[in-house]
């Protein structure tokens, strides 16, 4: 018989998927963990349940969130739904508004922040232009051009012939050129910028002009606006090297307008001087459609069939320079921004199996595109949402079915740990502001509008105080119906039923936490059992595991014979109704029986008390046959 001992010192490789379980010869393999669920890893390798989510507000249905930073001290939430958009300030709507946008819309909504504007765009929407000025003041605007970008849709040979050569001119086309839909759009004839100012019919039409034409003969140097009814509108837009950067239209998708060297709104190619603007399409042997356009250490671009580099030091129509990258490729049907982490750009793949590192290398001078969920695939199922928290160093992204997959991300230390949240509803949504991470979640029908509290260990909670206990407290109104955790004065109780937006509680408290229940669960891979001549089977016999915590006031233990809560309390502490002490140290438990099967967990961590858990390491003892 013999016999072994086994450390995991470290989760730094998160939950492995199941096409992993038998790769014993991984290093992810040591450091992973076979389920991880509704936990977070701590860069430095531990595991740590979650925070709970507190209520912030219900909104009319689904929603996008989107960071605002005014400035250090005046960062705000932007909610944008059906038709409309609120703005939130330390937890409180201080503003609303309304927009054009449509609810199957929200999905294609792309934004671009430059001071107190923010810039919207949407394919099918005229852009939006979104103004602060003050903490409940905003105002939302269309674009106010200088001069909007133009493009020759129409066959070479159609000719306009004017009416005039200066004002409002009446124009006739050799052939249809005109809808009504362009009204107020762009217009260039003979090189002179102009306006859709009335729209007759397909071959005729009312434009003013900005400058006067050398005569009134027909001519074929004519384009119309890029952006209009007709012809659809910008899908995405950054500045970058004090230009806008327009990227891609509905009927121009692999075109990117840069405007004009500190006018942003300036599109006027001129005759190419270093600040005039810049118009090119990304042309090679697929489809790229762009969906993002992202200013980092250079311009990238995102689009369905890959990702590019544009270069220029400066940016000049002579200068720029177009390479393709690599060939991952981004989601089609729906704007998921890219998201800078420590001078990288994390994107989400095309396929919806994968979120990708887009990194610039000295060595070889050109972008790689790296697979952060390679070990997790399992848990990427269609992205919808990303967000990066900074200070925990955790990138969230929400999938199509609901649930949050957490990244760990510490490259110095070789961290990357998937791992799953799930809550009493569904994800819709995720945003990071100011180190608070804000979710969108469908409960029961309802959409709420929720943020990471630490401290809180249930979900859609709020919590109370009172200078004298209370045995009934209300303001649960979005909990009504529901049956919820309780944490009194920082001691769990029994679950209670909602009932016209109140709970009662007995012995009475003078502080509570109520809201939804989560179960945090944490389960090793299989034993590593390899030798030189190949899989060592079972049987095995778990002789006793060692857990090292931090801070821990709960821990729920299941050997095989079922979950077993571990006692921290002292013998002198009183059991009923007292908070938990908080445990650092090591807990060691027995084990009996021996196990043919060898995927059968040795041990498995699960329970939903409100209460903190950090596990720091793990230490197995076995025995097996010879």
């Amino acid at each position: 018989m013999a016999a072994s001992r086994q450390i995991k010192a470290n989760f730094t490789a998160g939950e492995l998927a199941p096409e992993l379980l038998g790769r014993g010869d991984l290093r992810a393999y040591a450091n992973g963990a076979r389920r991880l669920r509704n936990v977070f890893i701590q860069p430095t390798g531990g595991v740590t349940r979650r925070p709970g989510l507190r209520h912030v507000a219900s909104l009319p249905g689904p929603a996008r969130l989107l960071a605002f930073e005014f400035n250090t001290e005046q960062t705000y939430l932007l909610v944008f739904t059906a038709g409309a958009f609120r703005v939130f300030l330390d937890d409180a709507q201080v503003a609303q508004g309304v927009g054009p946008w449509a609810g199957w819309q929200l999905p294609g909504l792309s934004f671009t922040q430059s001071a107190d504007t923010l810039l919207v765009c949407h394919p099918d929407l005229p852009p939006q232009r979104l103004t602060r000025t003050s903490h409940t003041a905003w105002t939302l605007a269309g674009w106010n051009w200088v001069r909007a970008p133009t493009y020759r849709f129409a066959p070479a040979d159609v000719t306009l012939t004017p009416g005039g050569s200066s004002g409002s001119v009446t124009v006739t086309a050799s052939g249809p050129v005109f809808a009504a839909a362009q009204l107020h759009s762009a217009f260039r004839l003979r090189g002179r910028p102009a306006t859709v100012t009335g729209v007759a019919s397909a071959t005729q039409a009312t434009l003013t002009l900005a400058e006067d034409l050398p005569d009134t003969a027909a001519s074929t140097d004519w384009e119309e606006g890029v952006f209009s009814g007709v012809r659809g509108f910008p899908v995405t837009a950054c500045f970058h090297q004090d230009r806008l950067v327009i990227g891609g239209s509905r009927d121009l998708p692999n075109r990117l307008w840069l405007s004009r060297s500190g006018s942003l709104f300036d599109f006027d190619k001129g005759t190419g001087l270093d600040d005039q603007a810049i118009e090119f399409g990304l042309f090679s042997d697929q489809v790229n459609a762009i969906r993002a356009v992202f200013s980092g250490r250079h311009l990238q671009v995102f689009t369905t069939g890959g990702e590019w580099m544009v270069t220029g030091d400066p940016l000049t129509p002579s200068s720029i320079q177009l390479h393709r990258q690599t060939r991952i490729g981004s989601s089609p049907t729906r704007m998921i921004q890219p998201v800078d982490v420590d001078g990288s750009t994390i994107f989400a793949a095309r396929s919806g199996r994968a979120i990708h590192e887009f990194a610039y290398t000295d060595v070889q001078q050109a972008y790689q595109s790296n697979d952060l969920g390679m070990v997790a695939q399992h848990l990427l199922r269609n992205p919808v949402s990303m967000a990066y928290d900074q200070a925990q160093r955790l990138l969230h992204v929400v999938m199509e079915d609901g649930g949050m997959a957490t990244l760990t991300l510490f490259r110095q230390e070789e961290v990357t740990a998937w791992t799953l949240q799930q809550t009493n509803g569904a994800f819709r949504a995720v945003a990071e502001l100011d180190g608070r991470v804000f979710v969108t979640v469908e409960r029961g029908g309802s959409t709420r509008l929720e943020r990471f509290e630490p401290g809180f260990g249930l979900d859609a909670a709020l919590e109370g105080t009172s200078g004298a206990p209370q045995d009934r407290w209300s303001g649960l109104s979005h909990l009504e119906g529901s049956t919820v955790g309780i944490l009194a004065d920082g001691a769990p109780r029994d679950d209670a039923l909602v009932s016209q937006g109140a709970v009662g509680i007995d012995p009475p408290a003078h502080a509570v936490q109520v809201g939804l229940r989560f179960t945090h669960e944490i389960e090793p891979l299989p034993p590593e059992m390899f030798t030189a001549a190949g899989a060592r089977s079972a049987p095995l016999r778990l002789v006793s595991v060692g857990f090292r915590l931090l801070e821990t006031s709960a821990l729920d233990v299941d050997l095989g014979r079922g979950p077993s809560p571990v006692s921290f309390r002292r013998l002198d502490t009183p059991l009923l109704d007292a908070p938990p002490p908080r445990f650092s140290g090591d807990v060691r438990l027995s084990a009996l029986g021996w196990r043919r099967d060898a995927m059968r967990p040795l041990w498995r961590i699960a329970g939903d008390a409100p209460l903190p858990l950090i596990l720091l390491s793990v230490t197995t003892d076995m025995r097996t046959t010879d």
